[in-house]
């Protein structure tokens, strides 16, 4: 029988809670639907007012993977939607604007994926992003040399980055914007990256072409297109073990020695959040946007 369970007043059932969706682990669906509700309260302001893409993965990373963008059939209709320009025409797409929604999305076992723009103001960019994506044998480590010359370029356009792990092999760093068009961000963030390979030639790659990535650090300005979306913060990740997109510090940064060393895992997002709350609340505060230069 499949469990009902009343979340913030929204009856949801929950299917397969003792199914194993990270074999290295054994961590279950039941663990992951409890990873989320108690990491809401940091989670929902990073998903709130942006449509939701769906990377899904009901049987673990070794099954069948799926983006989905379009709302999922059976969707509650207490869950919000929007519709969204596309350039191949509009579509309707899922809000999660609460913890109900939070749990009914985490129930379908996704990966939490999000545009740089609000609903309000689509192709509006309010956050700059750079994911740095490392080609074997490069790791996070050489991530994190590029992540720190990076900031300080951004830091000299009066632009403040904060980072995150991508969940995977490298790092995301992202930075509050006030509202501006993504292609104008888009054109910014490839300036930056084209200047860190000019600056670091050995260790960066601007290019997407794959033959060019090994041994270097692909810095991904591509993102910031209105059509592109970023694994959100805290979102799990499909993989082997129950890996997160965790915020960090730039210590953590400075520091890091291994990519063992900033690795996150579901159990280790609570102490975090005891010992630092959230290190991209302030992407969240309209005092930290800037202009682009």
């Amino acid at each position: 029988m499949t469990p009902i369970t009343e979340v913030d007043g929204r009856r949801l059932a929950l299917s397969n809670l003792e199914k194993v969706l990270h074999p290295a682990t054994g961590f279950t669906k039941g663990e992951l639907l409890h990873y989320y509700a108690t990491t809401a309260e940091v989670l929902l302001p990073h998903l709130r007012d942006r449509p939701l893409s769906f990377l899904r993965y009901p049987d673990g990373p070794d099954g069948q993977v799926f983006f989905a963008k379009n709302v999922p059939p059976g969707t509650p209709e207490w869950v919000t939607t929007a519709e969204v320009p596309r350039s191949e025409g509009p579509a309707r797409m899922v809000l999660v604007q609460d913890l109900a929604s939070l749990v009914w999305a985490a129930n379908l076992v996704t990966e939490f994926h999000t545009p740089q723009w609000l609903i309000d103001d689509p192709g509006e960019a309010d956050r700059l992003v750079f994911d740095l994506d490392p080609g074997a044998p490069a790791t996070v480590v050489e991530c994190c040399e590029v992540a720190l010359w990076l900031r300080e370029r951004l830091a000299a356009d009066g632009i403040e980055a904060y980072a995150k792990t991508s969940g995977s092999k490298g790092l995301h760093l992202l930075a509050a914007l006030r509202p501006t068009p993504s292609g104008r961000t888009t054109e910014y963030a490839k300036e930056l990256a084209m200047e860190a390979e000019k600056a670091l030639p050995r260790l960066v790659v601007h290019r997407m072409t794959r033959s060019l990535r090994p041994r270097k650090v692909f810095v991904d300005w591509s993102q910031n297109a209105a059509r592109k979306t970023t694994a959100t913060p805290y979102t799990l990740r499909a993989r082997a073990e129950p890996t997160v997109s965790a915020p960090v510090t730039w210590a953590e940064i400075e520091e890091c020695r291994s990519a063992r060393g900033l690795t996150f895992l579901a159990p280790d997002i609570a102490p975090r959040l005891r010992d630092h709350g959230d290190l991209l609340a302030p992407l969240l505060d309209p005092r930290h946007a800037g202009p682009l230069p």
